[in-house]
């Protein structure tokens, strides 16, 4: 079982129990006591170093759970400035007392770097003259806060090698989230018990599916501000929101490819709906920056790892990336290709028998547009009759690319107006292709200037502006004061994050009639998760964690 650490940065005795005790009920398996500062501290000249040791085994004795001391030095990324013969000193102490913490943590630097050193720390866990079996083990440790450390292999090796260390741990700032993916790799060839977690915020990943690989444990923080390495979840957030508990190695993963994604209701949605139905799921983020050439070799390193993806929502600036990429990998889906964009992969594994085992072989992956769905099912909704209703598609990317196709279908009259006319124009005769599905469909591009003087009986914001955390949250995608409509105009944003965007806070504030981008996101997130588990989506559940999720942010 992979165990949950929290980490505590020891400033008081009593601060420090204080929050183990917390860790505790908050469902941690051990903690880890970052003296790098309790240590050090010498205010008092009188403060002699069996003092401050004293300081550590007392506290050490204190603990309610397990724990593991730390004590960084700076140039590891830690905040102990002092003596290195000091520190190893109360390592050794630590190992040799009645109450010795269940690790201590050394930086393979430190460990390697003198005979001396490796003397004392091996006393420390190893001790000749004791008749008592030690519980005390030594973790080995190398960190990089930058990225990825050149001669990765080479000091793993080394700890493989160090018969006194019972525990590699390896942690190092991912540049993308494919560093996750050697992670997993490390773990699964390991030779010894094993930490391997990816730093920054392209290592959440690492994090919460270290259970799937069988890592020994993960760190999570008791709150946000407690973080003693970047890209740390809470506690709180691995147990509730990730389910980490149910995490095991034949846990299906599924996750939220764009750029950004930290602010996306979407894991919060698809855990709990997989924690509702029983499925043996966990959706996590997948930042991926905007460029193609990124998601292109993202998507290819996910396929061909031992992740196992098993579906993927894929969101700005990907949609029309998604499709692109498909034929790279062989793979067809006719209502994505139609539409020219996708929101959705589904992966289907093939299973066969061999001499008795189940054998999962070939990935076909599938990608969907559940946008098109969601707004199609939310404008019927809304008109019984479609034909003949005239539409303003404000933005010309992944999601009006879908409204557009979807809408000229039903036989709605469109009006594309996007920042860049062409790409508007390019989306109006993408959708005709010479073909007319109802007499009165039609789509035609216009500019924004123009969009203010054309009357609508529906109006479909498809950009990321007014969206929390996007490129213009504060702006208006249409310039609503300046227009004249009668009352029963109706202003639809696809943008759920906040409920009420600048767009429809302008239009209730004009008496017109709105819908919100939450009832789209719950239309699109029930199609995925049906597809990805041919079970029901609890679709009442998705709309008031949404709701309350994003009410108790505002």
């Amino acid at each position: 079982m992979t165990m949950i650490c929290v980490p505590l940065m020891v400033e008081t005795h009593d601060e420090a129990i204080r929050d183990a005790i917390l860790a505790a009920e908050h469902g941690a398996d051990m903690v880890e006591f970052r003296i790098d500062v309790y240590f050090e501290d010498q205010e008092d000249s009188t403060d002699l170093l069996q003092d401050r040791i004293d300081r550590i085994l007392d506290l050490v004795k204190a603990s309610p759970l397990p724990c593991v001391v730390t004590c960084r030095p700076h140039w590891e990324g830690g905040e102990y400035h002092g003596d290195d013969d000091e520190r190893v000193s109360m390592f050794e102490a630590l190992g040799t007392s009645d109450h010795p913490p269940a690790y201590i943590d050394v930086e393979l630097a430190t460990y390697t770097r003198s005979k001396n050193i490796r003397q004392k720390i091996n006393l420390a866990v190893d001790h000749p003259k004791q008749k008592r079996t030690l519980s005390t083990r030594l973790i080995l440790s190398t960190h990089d806060f930058e990225q990825r450390p050149s001669d990765l292999t080479r000091k793993i090796l080394a700890m493989q090698d160090e018969k006194a260390c019972s525990v590699m741990k390896v942690a190092y700032r991912a540049r993308s989230i494919r560093d996750n993916l050697e992670m997993f790799e490390l773990l699964a060839q390991r030779q010894k018990p094993m930490i391997a977690l990816c730093m920054g915020e392209f290592g959440l990943m690492s994090r919460v599916l270290a259970p799937k690989f069988g890592g020994l444990l993960t760190f999570a923080t008791l709150h946000d501000e407690s973080q003693t390495a970047p890209g740390q979840p809470t506690i709180e957030e691995l147990i509730k929101l990730y389910r980490f508990r149910k995490i095991n190695k034949d846990t299906k993963v599924y996750g939220i490819i764009g750029w950004p994604v930290t602010q996306s209701m979407s894991p919060l949605v698809h855990n709990a709906g997989f924690e509702a139905v029983g499925w043996n799921g966990v959706y996590v983020p997948m930042p991926v920056e905007g460029s193609y050439e990124s998601f292109k070799a993202t998507m290819l390193a996910l396929i061909d790892s031992s992740l196992e993806l098993a579906g993927a929502s894929v969101t700005i600036p990907h949609k029309e990336n998604l499709v692109c990429v498909f034929p790279v990998l062989d793979c067809t889906a006719s209502f994505a290709t139609i539409h020219q964009a996708a929101n959705t992969l589904v992966f289907e594994v093939d299973e066969y028998e061999y001499e008795g085992s189940l054998i999962r072989t070939l990935y076909s992956p599938h990608p969907e547009n559940t946008d098109t769905f969601a707004i199609l099912e939310t404008v019927r909704e809304l008109y019984p009759s479609t034909q003949g209703l005239r539409v303003m598609l404000i933005g010309a990317g992944g999601v009006a690319r879908g409204a557009a196709h979807g809408l000229y279908e039903q036989g709605c009259v469109i009006f594309v107006a996007n920042r860049n006319h062409s790409r508007a124009a390019d989306l109006a005769k993408e959708v005709t292709n010479g073909k007319t599905i109802h007499a009165r469909s039609s789509i035609n591009a216009i500019t924004l200037d123009q969009a203010i003087e054309q009357e609508c009986d529906l109006y479909i914001n498809c950009t990321p502006i007014g969206m929390t955390g996007g490129p213009d949250p504060e702006g208006l995608s249409i310039p609503i004061p300046d227009m004249t409509l009668p009352p029963e105009t109706v202003f639809f944003d696809t943008v759920y994050n906040p409920i009420e965007t600048p767009m429809l806070k302008a239009a209730i504030e004009r008496g017109f009639r709105t819908i919100d981008g939450v009832q789209m996101f719950v239309k699109q997130a029930e199609a995925q998760f049906e597809m990805w588990t041919n079970k029901k989506a609890p679709a009442d559940l998705f709309d008031q964690l949404v709701r309350e999720k994003l009410g108790s942010d505002s």
